[in-house]
């Protein structure tokens, strides 16, 4: 049974930091494209960021690039999404996902892609 679980989390005041974790089992992990998602109330689910199963190679949507890293520990089965410089715009919920790489092109901003999601984890920003 595959489980994503994130977790980090919480409330910041602007301009702070946050690092999400999302810990994975149940699967190869290293067979897996990872994405971080999130959704704000009333909105669509909205990618954020993406790593390549292999090879480390990054994405992001253009409202986070300079300011969210998006990392994996193979070892670890884990993926994070540090977050710098947070605004009240980045307020939602936050969900991991992974995609089993196919010999296709990936469309890693799309949520159709991925096999498997966690939970979400609710990160706020207050102004």
């Amino acid at each position: 049974q595959v489980q994503l679980v994130e977790s980090g989390g919480g409330l910041v005041q602007a301009g702070g930091s946050l690092r999400l974790s999302c810990a994975a089992s149940g699967l190869t992990f290293t067979n897996y494209h990872m994405g971080w998602f999130r959704q704000a109330p009333g909105k669509e689910r909205e990618f954020v960021a993406a790593i390549r199963w292999i090879g480390g190679s990054t994405y992001y949507a253009d409202s986070v690039k300079g300011r969210f890293t998006i990392s994996r520990d193979n070892a670890k089965n884990t993926v994070y999404l540090q977050m710098s410089s947070l605004k009240p715009e980045d307020t939602a919920v936050y969900y991991c996902a992974a995609d089993r790489y196919q010999p296709t092109r990936w469309s890693f901003s799309s949520p159709e892609e991925y096999d498997y999601w966690g939970q979400g984890t609710q990160v706020t920003v207050s102004s």
